[in-house]
């Protein structure tokens, strides 16, 4: 094989690699340091990407809520409260679209936070699954303290939610639909109420489904 024969070969090969190269969405929040023991005893410090802290919930159905729920399942998680009529129709019309294009699919799941811990007692969000057309385990509606809701919307989420009696509906909270791998890491936010973004969305999702396996 000549000089131009092997250029032309490695080309090809190069561009096989490129065409067949997966399309792979980025990691987001900081990296945590982490002390890890190593087998001699001693200590070490490695670095892991942020993750979804252990959770405690009610669901609609008054039953616990963990994250072992979400075990190897990659879920979309948004915060909300059952009286909102501003964001919050829009956002959960889009959740529902994907919601019925995964029905049954039992690699996704999805997570809906009410920031309303005085008035969305677990009943009032099975009232609210209902009339949404939610039936099943494979949308979770999370009621808790506030303490425990607000801590994890915005420490690990990304998510801003704040309660004010200065505002009509007493709560503002944004819009994020939130992605979240298997392993609990943030692979994208959304704004639940823009077409665009949430076309954005469905693609990513069906390109995490198809991700392979990693450890960090």
């Amino acid at each position: 094989m000549n000089i131009k024969h092997t250029l032309l070969f490695a080309l090809t090969l190069l561009l096989f690699s490129a065409c067949s190269e997966q399309p792979k969405l980025p990691i987001l929040g900081p990296r945590e340091a982490i002390e890890i023991k190593n087998p001699d005893g001693s200590t070490s410090t490695d670095t892991l990407y942020k993750t979804i802290s252990a959770f405690s919930f009610l669901n609609q159905d008054s039953t616990l809520l963990t994250n072992d729920t979400f075990k190897d399942k990659i879920y979309i998680a948004d915060f909300f409260f059952t009286s909102c009529s501003s964001i919050c129709p829009t956002m959960h019309r889009h959740m529902k679209e994907i919601f019925d294009q995964y029905k049954d699919n039992d690699q996704v799941m999805f997570l809906s936070h009410t920031i309303d811990y005085k008035y969305d007692k677990p009943s009032v969000l099975k009232k609210y699954a209902t009339k949404l057309g939610v039936d099943g385990k494979q949308w979770q509606f999370a009621y808790g303290s506030k303490d425990s809701i607000y801590k994890i919307a915005e420490k690990d989420y990304l998510v801003a939610v704040i309660e004010d009696s200065a505002e009509k509906e007493n709560y503002v909270h944004q819009g994020w639909l939130v992605l979240i791998d298997k392993h609990k890491r943030l692979r994208g936010s959304y704004e639940g109420t823009d077409e665009k973004s949430v076309a954005q969305l469905k693609k990513d999702i069906a390109i995490l489904l198809d991700e392979k396996e990693e450890t960090k």
